[in-house]
């Protein structure tokens, strides 16, 4: 994907109102190889309130070092967060874009999350 087209579809989807909507408008990008990306997320997110926050996780199964296949839950961001937060991860996690690059591309500034 050309860096135009980058940030055309970036400012696009930070104006999306939640998850859902962004992962749907990533469905339906021309460039096949984001919507494949965005296709193969589909149901594999779930909700959890753990210490007074709704927290989004991406579940997935993988093989572990006896390969085994196990369950792994990464938390991705908060119920209510800015959707940045979410196409942030989805490029680094898919195409291994770094999130302050993404963050760039909406006119954003990235601030690396709190630790807890």
């Amino acid at each position: 994907m050309q860096q135009d087209h980058f940030v055309e579809l970036v400012k696009e989807l930070s104006q999306k109102e939640n998850l859902p909507q962004v992962l749907d408008a990533l469905k339906a990008v021309e460039d096949q190889e984001v919507a494949e990306a965005a296709v193969s997320l589909t149901g594999q997110f779930s909700l959890a309130e753990i210490e007074g926050e709704k927290r989004i996780y991406h579940v997935f199964t993988e093989a572990n070092d006896d390969g085994e296949e196990q369950e792994y839950a990464e938390w991705v961001m908060n119920e209510g967060d800015d959707v940045m937060v979410f196409v942030a991860w989805f490029f680094y996690a898919m195409f291994e874009m770094k999130q302050k690059d993404t963050y760039q591309a909406a006119g954003r500034t990235y601030q690396q999350p709190k630790r807890r």
